[in-house]
């Protein structure tokens, strides 16, 4: 009875034993645990600004492409050093850049190379027009073939064609003979009929000829190999005609001329002098602009994987005359703010009442003075949101004059919304002068970018000093207006006014 009650204990701790070594392949996967994919990388998003001087883009004498800010997903980066190997990511070979003006697409920029000037990067490519819209003509002309080709595909009736060899002719008769000639043999004699050899037109009977002897007529015969050639010869001097004779006077040549004319050597691995750069050799060179030229010209440009709809600024006004007083309202803050306005009058003192005798006309009051001159105003507005309000940028310059009589240039840059009461809400005044640029630079807008791609917009800078400039954007939300991000400062030498 002991022996049996001793099996049975072995036998059942050598099943859980099995039991416990079976379970721990699935004790290893925890069955709860979830894997989470990984996230997909956000679409790099770029903000550039492209530089020119000429009328026009497609026609720029100079250009450049210089990039200020890629969005990763979560904020933005410089793009002048954004992963910089060593051009920046901004400015990589290839890379396409939409050239935008007021949200609209106006054309392409692609990037063929980059480069270092005064401690920034740029980059230098070429202009694309947009494609063009198929014309009315062209339209009818595609579905014409559209429908063509449908009526083809449905139909189930063969269709022969003819297959013509390059060089067969279309006659039978001419065909049966070309597949029944028997090839030639190089030591059988065959017939050519007279006139086919040249020197022998004219004549309409037979000849024999050797096979593979073509005489004078076997200009289109394959060169032998094995054939000895006898060296070229050099033409004479005295038969050369373009060779200038002794005691003759030769006209005046141009050094072109007389380079062109000179005969090409039997060498062919001597070196020719021609004059510019070889066809399809390296890049071409574009003018280098250096610095900021009196009539320098800017367009923003952004660069995204993702193809977004336009997205335009423009504001709708619901009375015509708004953006006339919202003008005028923007220029009396501009005139307060680089202290333009004169102060006000003092307030009359009281006077004693006259009897009716002595009592005489008040005179006039003089006329007021007429407000001070703004310079080179620059008046825009924008929707930057869908149904959104109007952002209003006022920027302006004007020489005034102080006390001593000393000329100093202040710039005002203005960002306003109108208020509930038809004037206008300041919600950023930036004044500078000419004399301390270098602390606090100028504000000069370029325009409004989505450069987030959430559909709204920010506006973009330049902070121009003395020597140095930044791109900053400015994002404008609840009333207030913000500066979100700046590039580092950029050298690019001394202001030209």
């Amino acid at each position: 009875m002991r022996e049996n009650s001793h099996g049975i204990h072995n036998t059942k701790l050598f099943v859980a034993l099995a039991l416990f070594f079976a379970a721990l392949p699935c004790l290893a996967q925890y069955p709860g645990q979830v894997t989470n994919k990984p996230k997909e990388t956000p679409a790099m998003r770029s903000v550039a600004v492209v530089e020119w001087t000429g009328d026009d883009l497609s026609k720029a004498k100079s250009s450049r492409l210089i990039p200020i800010s890629v969005w990763d997903g979560k904020e933005f980066q410089d793009g002048g050093i954004f992963l910089a190997r060593p051009q920046p990511m901004a400015l990589d070979p290839g890379v396409e850049y939409e050239l935008l003006q007021n949200g609209r697409k106006t054309g392409y920029f692609d990037i063929d190379g980059a480069g270092r000037q005064q401690s920034g990067w740029f980059g230098q490519g070429k202009w694309k027009p947009l494609p063009s819209a198929p014309s009315a003509a062209e339209l009818v002309r595609q579905r014409a073939a559209v429908k063509i080709d449908a009526e083809d595909e449905d139909s189930d009736e063969p269709i022969l064609h003819r297959k013509h060899p390059a060089g067969e002719s279309d006659t039978p008769t001419d065909s049966a003979q070309t597949e029944k000639a028997p090839l030639p043999d190089g030591d059988r004699p065959t017939l050519h009929r007279g006139g086919d050899a040249a020197g022998e037109s004219g004549s309409s009977e037979p000849t024999l000829h050797r096979g593979g002897d073509t005489g004078s007529s076997s200009s289109n015969a394959a060169p032998d190999p094995d054939r000895p050639r006898l060296k070229p010869t050099t033409p004479a001097a005295d038969d050369d005609p373009d060779r200038p004779k002794l005691g003759k006077k030769q006209p005046q040549q141009n050094s072109d001329d007389l380079v062109s004319s000179i005969p090409s050597s039997g060498d062919p691995d001597r070196p020719t002098l021609k004059r510019g750069a070889p066809a399809g050799y390296g890049n071409e060179v574009l003018p280098t602009m250096i610095g900021l030229p009196p009539d320098l010209k800017q367009q923003l440009a952004v660069s995204d994987p993702k193809t977004l709809k336009d997205h335009p600024w423009d504001y709708s006004w619901a009375n015509p005359d708004d953006p006339r007083a919202m003008k005028e309202a923007l220029e009396t803050e501009a005139r307060k703010a680089l202290g333009l306005l004169p102060p006000p009058a003092p307030a009359p003192a009281p006077k004693k009442p006259a009897t009716a005798a002595k009592r005489k006309p008040a005179p006039e009051p003089p006329p007021p003075p007429p407000p001070a001159e703004l310079e080179d105003e620059q008046f825009r507005v924008f929707e930057l949101s869908y149904g959104g309000g109007a952002t209003m940028v006022f920027s302006a310059w004007a020489d005034v004059t102080d006390a001593s009589q000393k000329s100093t240039r202040k710039f005002v840059t203005l960002i306003a919304q109108p208020d509930l009461y038809g004037g206008v809400s300041v919600l950023a005044k930036i004044t500078t002068d000419s004399a301390h640029l270098d602390i606090k630079p100028r504000m000069r807008l370029i325009d409004a970018v989505d450069a987030m791609g959430d559909n709204r917009g920010e506006l973009v800078f330049e902070l121009r000093g003395q020597a140095e400039r930044q791109f900053a954007l400015y994002r404008v939300l609840r009333g207030q207006a913000a500066q979100v991000f700046a590039t580092e400062a950029l050298f690019f030498g001394t202001q030209t006014k």
